[in-house]
């Protein structure tokens, strides 16, 4: 299945949203100690405004944008693959050659840069789920639907078969002041002194977090992906009626799942085992629901001209708009830049947030007025062709 180029324009919309709103969400973990991102009253206030922010942001944000990601890695895996096969170029080799430098880009970012990288799961799922691309797009949604939803399973089934990795785990999600207070050293120091903590934690996610939960919920959500492209939906292709429900009906599943699992975590206290045994259940399924309501309302606005240019051009050079979110927020709240960790609120990460997507949305719109691609997209197309491709435009071609 080709698609036209209006129609790229819709993935483009939907990748650029997707990579403003995942913003929002990491910006927790730039700005505090990892453990308050699963648990809120671990470090931080939320009274007053804060609290609202929060709730909010974990309502319609967290883990709801990355979904609408992962989907259209797996669309875009599809579609990269259909395209030179028709005609008759090779898929495979360009494919895992990709994976590969995405790899090695998102490894050091990890580790060079920021724990919270996606790239490094997003570059293995990418490469766990090519061999199904060719299914029919009723088989896909249902084998992403059924390997999406083992993780949760997963998780309830861990509490009752290894209650000491259980115990583990709560010393981690709910840490002493002694351990929040080395944290919190470590990223005010400078470089050298963030890695002692960076490292371990970035090799914490791409090994216990991945097999319990990353491989299963984005290898899901991709073969998903590939499915909804297969039937038109990622590409607008759809009726603005049928646009219209996604969204009435994602927001209106998915929101009270979301508030369901925040009231239960205040009310056990955020406890790990309560968590894995009925609050993952909430808030795993709440968050694909209300991303699919997301892309809804932003597939709906593209079809009616409301998506600005700028969220666009963001979306063609998102790879580059995701590693610039880590310099610039690292270099704000890292002690290599400003040192801010730890000291900014919950609404003062929300503006340094409104700060870094003014500058997204400015520096991409220029950006392609000079140039093909993004500088880390050029880089990855650079590793898949196995050869050099022009970046920069002549006065006579648009761009790509």
């Amino acid at each position: 299945m080709a698609a036209s180029a209006s129609r790229i324009v819709a993935l483009d919309a939907l990748r650029g949203a997707g990579i403003l709103g995942i913003l929002a969400v990491h910006i927790q973990l730039f700005a505090m100690p990892v453990a308050a991102r699963a648990n809120p009253t671990v470090y931080g206030s939320l009274t007053g405004t804060a609290g609202a922010v929060w709730l909010v942001t974990y309502a319609l944000a967290d883990g709801k944008f990355i979904a609408i990601f992962a989907m259209l890695f797996g669309a875009g895996i599809a579609m990269q693959a259909a395209r030179r096969e028709a005609v008759g170029l090779p898929a495979a080799l360009p494919h895992y050659r990709r994976m590969t430098a995405l790899l090695l880009i998102g490894l050091l970012h990890a580790y060079l840069l920021w724990y919270g990288d996606m790239l490094v799961t997003f570059a293995l799922c990418g490469a766990l789920v090519y061999q199904h691309r060719d299914m029919a797009a009723p088989r896909l949604i249902v084998a992403g639907i059924v390997f999406f939803s083992i993780a949760p399973l997963l998780s309830s089934v861990l509490v009752w078969l290894a209650p000491d990795a259980l115990a583990q785990a709560t010393a981690i999600s709910a840490p002493s002041g002694e351990a929040i207070a080395q944290e919190l050293a470590a990223y005010r120091g400078g470089w050298l002194a963030q890695q002692s903590h960076r490292a371990p934690t970035a090799w914490e996610f791409q090994t216990l977090y991945f097999a319990l939960r990353g491989v299963w919920q984005t290898s899901g959500l991709m073969l998903l992906g590939m499915g909804l492209w297969q039937n038109g939906v990622l590409t607008g292709q759809r009726s603005g009626r049928w646009y219209a429900a996604l969204t009435a009906g994602g927001f209106a599943l998915g929101v009270p799942l979301m508030l369901l699992a925040a009231r239960r975590g205040f009310a056990h206290g955020w406890d790990l085992r309560d968590h894995m045994l009925v609050g993952v259940h909430f808030d795993y399924w709440g968050n694909v629901l209300v991303g699919l309501g997301w892309m809804g309302a932003i597939l709906l606005a593209y079809r009616h001209g409301m998506v600005p240019t700028a969220v666009v051009a963001v979306g063609r050079t998102a790879l580059s708009n995701y590693l610039l979110a880590t310099l610039l927020c690292t270099t704000v709240f890292y002690g290599h830049g400003l040192g801010l960790f730890g000291s900014v609120d919950r609404l003062g990460q929300l503006l340094v947030v409104v700060l870094v997507w003014a500058i997204q949305l400015i520096m991409s719109p220029w950006w392609l007025r000079r140039f093909a691609m993004g500088p880390l997209e050029w880089v990855l197309r650079w590793a898949t062709l196995g050869h050099r491709v022009p970046i920069r435009l002549t006065t006579a071609e648009p761009a790509a």
